[in-house]
C-alpha cells in the first residue's frame, strides 16, 4: 500500500537537495586552484609564440621555422614572431618580460647574449639572469672569403699568402662587415689581432650588402656566414679560404678550418654564429625539461638535420644546463675580443 510523504519527510529530503546543490559550486572551487597549476604550460592547449629577434629571411629564421614546425606534433602550433631591431635587443627584451608560462620563447644568439652586453652601453635586460636557457639549436660557421679577382690578381690561394700579403701592404686592404660589433667584423677584429696585420673596416647595413661590396671589388675581404656565402663560392664569384669553426664544415668538409691553415698563433682560432632556444628566467622547471626533450628530439631527427645541413647550420641540442654554461663562457671571451676591436654603439 503506497503513502504519500509525511510533511516532514518532504522537508528533509528538501534540506539535502539544497545542500546538495551548495557543495557542488564549492567543490569546484576547491579543485580550481590544483588545476590552474597544472594547466599552466599546457601545449596544444594554448600556441607557442617563438620571438625572432632578426628579420624574416635569415639563417636564424630559417631554423627557428625548420624546429617550430617539427614541434607540432607534441608541442602544438609554434608561431614564429620576428622582432628585429637593436641588434636582436628588442625581441630577446619581450622575450625576458613575458609572462613565465613557457608559451612565450626566444631566439637567443651569440649577438644578443654574448657581443651586445659589451658594446651597448645599456642593456634592456641581463642575458644571465633574465633567461632560462632551454637548448641551442645550430652552430653555423663564419667564412673567410675574398674577392675572387683580388685573390687571383696577387696569388692569394690560403691564409698563408693572404698574411703574407697583408704584411707587405699594411692598409690596402678594406673588410667588409654587416655592422659595427657584428660577429664578421669581430671574426676580422681577431684575425687582424693574432695575425699582426692592419686592414681597414668598411661596416655595412647588414651581411647582404656587404656581400655585394665584396662581389664589386669595392671591399677585397669580409667574414661572412657560410650559408649566405655557400652559393657564390660554388659560382666562383668569391673564393674561400677557411671556416672559423675548430673543425670543418659538415656541408662543406671540402672547406678547410683557419686553424688548419698551420699559421702560427692560429691554432684555436674559433669564432662560431650560435643561436638557441630561451624562455623567460621565471617558467617553471618543469616546462623547461618538457620544452628541452622536445626540441632536442626534432633537432636529433634525420629530416631536421638534412634541412638544417642545407643552410649550413648544424643541430646542436644541449641540456638546458650545458646550453647556459655555453652562454657564461661566451658571455665572458668576447667582453675582451669587444674591447680589443674598438667597438661601441650607442
Amino acid at each position: 500500500m503506497n503513502r504519500k510523504p509525511t510533511f516532514l519527510a518532504r522537508r528533509r529530503k528538501l534540506a539535502l537537495a539544497t545542500l546538495s546543490a551548495l557543495a557542488a559550486p564549492a567543490a569546484g572551487l576547491l579543485a580550481a586552484p590544483a588545476q590552474a597549476q597544472t594547466s599552466e604550460f599546457n601545449p596544444g592547449a594554448k600556441p607557442i609564440t617563438l620571438i625572432v629577434p632578426f628579420p624574416p629571411g635569415g639563417p636564424l629564421d630559417a631554423v627557428a621555422r625548420i624546429v617550430g614546425e617539427a614541434v607540432r606534433p607534441t608541442l602544438g602550433n609554434v608561431v614564429i614572431e620576428n622582432r628585429s631591431g637593436a641588434g636582436g635587443n628588442i625581441g630577446m627584451d619581450a622575450v625576458a618580460k613575458a609572462a613565465p608560462d613557457g608559451h612565450t620563447l626566444g631566439i637567443g644568439a651569440l649577438s644578443t647574449h654574448a657581443i651586445n652586453p659589451w658594446l651597448y652601453p645599456r642593456m634592456p635586460f641581463d642575458p644571465l639572469k633574465d633567461f632560462a636557457p632551454i637548448t641551442l639549436l645550430a652552430d653555423l660557421p663564419n667564412v673567410l672569403v675574398l674577392n675572387t679577382e683580388f685573390a687571383s690578381q696577387n696569388r692569394i690561394a690560403n691564409v698563408s699568402d693572404l698574411i703574407g700579403y697583408l704584411k707587405r701592404n699594411p692598409g690596402k686592404i678594406n673588410f667588409a662587415s654587416g655592422g659595427n660589433g657584428s660577429g664578421g667584423h669581430l671574426a676580422a677584429e681577431l684575425f687582424k689581432q693574432l695575425a699582426g696585420v692592419f686592414m681597414v673596416h668598411i661596416p655595412y647595413r647588414g651581411a647582404a650588402p656587404a656581400q655585394t661590396a665584396l662581389l664589386s671589388g669595392d671591399v677585397q675581404l669580409m667574414f661572412d656566414n657560410l650559408g649566405s656565402a655557400a652559393p657564390r663560392i660554388r659560382e666562383g664569384r668569391i673564393k674561400a679560404l677557411g671556416v672559423t669553426t675548430l673543425r670543418r664544415a659538415a656541408a662543406y668538409p671540402d672547406l678547410p678550418t683557419i686553424a688548419e691553415s698551420g699559421v702560427a698563433g692560429f691554432r684555436d682560432f674559433e669564432i662560431t654564429t650560435w643561436f638557441g632556444i630561451f624562455a623567460p628566467a621565471s617558467v617553471p622547471t618543469a616546462a623547461i625539461d618538457r620544452l628541452n626533450r622536445e626540441f632536442t628530439a626534432a633537432l636529433r631527427s634525420a629530416a631536421v638535420r638534412e634541412r638544417m645541413l642545407k643552410i649550413a647550420a648544424e643541430p646542436a641540442p644541449t641540456t638546458p644546463a650545458q646550453f647556459a654554461e655555453l652562454v657564461r663562457r661566451e658571455n665572458r671571451r668576447y667582453q675582451e675580443v669587444v674591447r680589443r676591436s674598438g667597438a661601441k654603439l650607442d
